[in-house]
């Protein structure tokens, strides 16, 4: 993928995903200047027959009417303090920064994201009480039949909010999950080891391969085509740079805003890593252009806060889902959002 101006795309979940990982700037050869057995929507715990989960299917069926309800409310509003109430972690992260590029959108793609959608032929995932105090929902998509997402969803601030939502149309299907007692999944601690790494392992794994091409972490990965653009990402930052070669374009591995990693067994033993990752990419004009050039930033950067000048820096929120067996580590599928420009 060569250097270019990143864009984006709505997905059914109304959040905007980037289609690259990397940001190019622009660079202008002018003088610079100035320039768990509850039948409540939380799950509060009540008796009720063994095995129990941690949340009855019912429960979690209220929590996710719940956001489906207020996350299309919000979209139409782009009210972030609205969104706030059911969705936290990595993905409200993501999300506040897609309501403010939508303003930068046309009439049309504008009127396409505050459009309703629901959430259809829901799968809850609940794991066993004791777990942990997650679950998850596998469900398609109104607007798209081949779509496919995971919805996970945790206690923030003593309420379920959902916190990942990983969609697989446009990367592998999910796996087959193992079930239980009671037909209950099975949650796996993310620092269990399966193979070369554990679940909490991966997203290290992954920014690797953008930091320095997968000489560390990045090593343990199978090739998959999340794996491979990434690597043909760092090939052209680290061989083309940016600007038309104006300028040097690198990546550096950031703490999550949300580190929470979720694990679960799947039906042929292996485990589905459901992981967040961060970075921020540096793009720098080279010394031999400083003094008569500056770096002007696309539409998507100065939404989010860059200025004209030598160096630029961009953050990148996301997450991704990777599946975990003693022979490999497959990622099959990453989405991030550009969340910040300086």
């Amino acid at each position: 993928m060569t250097p270019r101006a990143r864009t984006t795309r709505s997905l059914p979940g109304r959040r905007l995903t980037a289609t690259v990982l990397g940001v190019a700037t622009a660079v202008a050869l002018t003088a610079c200047g100035g320039g768990t057995g509850s039948d409540g929507a939380n799950g509060e715990e009540s008796a009720s027959a063994a095995p129990q989960g941690v949340v009855t299917e019912k429960a979690a069926a209220a929590v996710m009417d719940n956001y489906e309800k207020v996350n299309n409310k919000a979209n139409a509003a782009l009210d972030e303090k609205l969104l706030a109430t059911v969705e936290g972690g990595q993905v409200h992260a993501m999300d506040k920064a897609s309501y403010t590029l939508v303003p930068t959108f046309s009439a049309k793609d504008r009127k396409a994201y505050a459009k309703p959608f629901s959430y259809t032929d829901r799968q809850y995932v609940i794991p066993e009480k004791g777990a942990g105090d997650w679950f998850a929902v596998r469900a398609g998509s109104s607007e798209n039949e081949k779509s496919s997402v995971l919805l996970v969803f945790d206690k923030v601030d003593g309420t379920y909010k959902m916190v990942l939502s990983l969609w697989a149309d446009s990367g592998e299907p999910f796996p087959k999950l193992a079930v239980g007692k009671g037909g209950l999944a099975q949650a796996v601690a993310p620092g269990t080891k399966v193979g070369k790494l554990a679940p909490s392992d991966v997203a290290t794994a992954y920014e690797d391969l953008l930091e320095t091409g997968g000489t560390k972490g990045g090593k343990g990965l199978a090739a998959t085509g999340p794996v491979e653009e990434a690597l043909k990402t760092y090939k052209n930052s680290s061989t083309k740079g940016a600007a038309d070669g104006a300028a040097t374009q690198k990546f550096f591995t950031k703490t999550p805003a949300d580190p929470s990693v979720y694990a679960l067994r799947t039906a042929d033993g292996g485990v589905l890593a459901l992981f967040p990752a961060s970075h921020t990419q540096e793009t720098l004009l080279k010394p031999a252009y400083r003094s008569n050039a500056s770096l002007v930033p696309s539409d998507v950067q100065s939404a989010l806060g860059a200025t004209r000048g030598p160096l630029i820096t961009d953050t990148f929120q996301g997450q991704g889902v990777a599946e975990l067996t003693p022979k490999a580590a497959r990622i099959t599928a990453v989405d991030f959002q550009h969340v910040d420009s300086r």
